[in-house]
């Protein structure tokens, strides 16, 4: 598909008069490798038809093995949109984690970690998140380096997604995260394990730069949506959760700016 096919798409899509752009996003496919995993043909032929970007919210992989992420990939093959991703913890497993995102760059995908993206007019920025906790019960700086080790890997990524919305000057931007960035989409998750499924450090970024909306995984029986303390909507996309609700994948619809003269 080339770009003017794809803006065209685009335009087709309009309502009143004006531009919308529909992302389709969906997380936590867990594919195992050796065949053991859900087919997901249909489910992203689905979101290629019906979507004009289509975000993939971490867990791509059950172990984080290269050969994982292939078999994902393949699933792919028909996606004829742009695809946008940020790695899960599941794919850190191995320690293979830049193997992994160079097999989901090789299919095309447009991995972000710590990154700014911009799809006709939309801003997106992404990074994989972390534990921590949420609010005044959050994990601090204090006492052995294992337990500042595990606090400055959250420090780390509120960083990386604030500069990489920092990057953006559009008027939409949307956030992909694998963490929640509030406890409200944790649901039924047991609360002893809250701390591990997400952080309230990475709110700050969110709200100083205004972010349009977030997209998240990881908590399979959470709650499908939320807002930040702000009024920012944060959407749970763990494809579990979505399948307990009968759907494939979330679609929002954003507004799109007016295409610019070539000049």
């Amino acid at each position: 598909m080339t770009e003017d096919d794809r803006q065209g798409g685009l335009e087709r899509r309009e309502k009143g008069g004006t531009r919308t752009m529909r992302i389709a996003a969906v997380g936590d496919f867990h594919c195992g490798g050796h065949g053991h995993g859900p087919d997901l043909t249909e489910l992203f032929t689905d979101a290629s038809r019906n979507a004009d970007v289509l975000l993939l919210l971490g867990d791509m992989t059950t172990h984080g093995e290269p050969d994982q992420m292939r078999e994902f990939t393949r699933f792919l093959s028909g996606v004829d949109i742009p695809v946008l991703a940020v790695l899960g913890n599941h794919d850190h497993e191995s320690d293979q984690a830049d193997r992994v995102q160079a097999v989901l760059e090789e299919a095309g995908v447009r991995v972000l970690d710590g990154d700014a993206a911009e799809v006709d007019g939309i801003g997106f920025a992404g990074t994989k998140g972390f534990g921590g906790g949420f609010g005044r019960h959050a994990l601090t700086t204090f006492g052995e380096r294992e337990t500042k080790a595990f606090v400055d890997a959250a420090l780390a990524e509120e960083l990386k997604l604030e500069r990489a919305l920092s990057e953006l000057r559009t008027e939409t931007r949307v956030v992909l995260l694998h963490y929640s960035p509030v406890a409200d989409t944790l649901g039924d998750e047991p609360h002893q394990i809250w701390p591990f499924l997400g952080s309230s450090r990475l709110l700050t970024p969110i709200e100083n730069y205004q972010a349009t909306v977030v997209f998240h995984g990881h908590a399979h029986i959470g709650a499908a949506e939320a807002r930040t303390p702000a009024g920012v909507p944060v959407y749970n996309v763990a494809m579990p959760l979505l399948k307990a609700a009968g759907l494939r994948y979330r679609l929002w619809t954003t507004p799109a700016p007016e295409r610019r003269g070539r000049g």
